[in-house]
């Protein structure tokens, strides 16, 4: 199910982005078997401000783009939190050998497991049993790292999940609804031919490990207050 508005062309910023994708969710507000997941770093500041309109818990699925070798900026795939790998089939992986992929992954495993470190700092494993899983990003590009996510979320127990974007490809949305993924789509923008995430923001600036800790440190984490039991128990409206 995909219930896209493309009314908004861009952004002043992550945190009004957030606001925008929070409209889309509001059935979703006061729910006590909801999660609101950012994807760090960006997606922690979108995250925030859909949490804080949804009174949700906001916690981080960390995930980590797979550059390729001789292209950083081109995704060959995602690893996310869990052991999850997914690798992007439509990029150029004929010009990477299994050792160069082998080396990006482990490279990339190591960031993974430093920011695990840092966002789970005083906070329990993450466990999304009978939760309703609501990822979010500050954008969709080539969605590996949110195919990524929405693995990782089935892994982590979640009874449905919903990802949320600001602007996202459109093609890239589309294949999140079919299996293995599975998810619901709501993204405040669909771009069929999208260029670059930033370019539907005014501002777009690097987010730091010290903004994130501060924005999950201000909001509720999952569990506080609450048992896995009474989210079971919850029967949605």
């Amino acid at each position: 199910m995909d219930s896209s508005v493309s009314v908004i062309r861009r952004f002043e910023d992550r945190r009004a982005a957030g606001e925008a994708v929070a409209t889309l969710l509001l059935e979703y507000s006061g729910r006590p078997d909801v999660t609101v997941l950012g994807l760090p770093r960006g997606g922690i500041v979108v995250a925030a401000a859909v949490a804080r309109r949804l009174a949700a818990p906001l916690d981080a699925l960390v995930v980590r783009k797979l550059g390729h070798p001789h292209q950083p900026e081109l995704a060959i795939g995602a690893i996310a939190t869990g052991g999850i790998l997914e690798m992007n089939t439509g990029a150029d992986l004929g010009r990477v050998s299994a050792a160069d992929r082998a080396q990006v992954i482990a490279r990339e495993q190591v960031e993974l497991e430093r920011r695990e470190q840092v966002y789970r700092r005083g906070r329990p494993a993450l466990d999304l049993s009978g939760c309703v899983a609501i990822l979010v990003d500050d954008g969709l590009a080539t969605g590996a790292t949110m195919r990524a996510a929405i693995l990782a979320a089935w892994q982590f127990g979640a009874r449905e999940v919903v990802v949320g974007v600001p602007v996202g490809h459109t093609a890239g949305l589309d294949a999140l609804t079919r299996p293995p993924y599975r998810a619901r789509v709501v993204s405040a923008l669909r771009v069929a031919a999208l260029q670059s995430i930033s370019q539907h923001y005014a501002a777009f600036g690097q987010v730091s490990d010290d903004e994130v800790g501060t924005l999950m440190a201000a909001t509720r984490w999952p569990g506080e207050g609450r048992t896995t039991r009474e989210k079971l128990d919850h029967n949605p409206p």
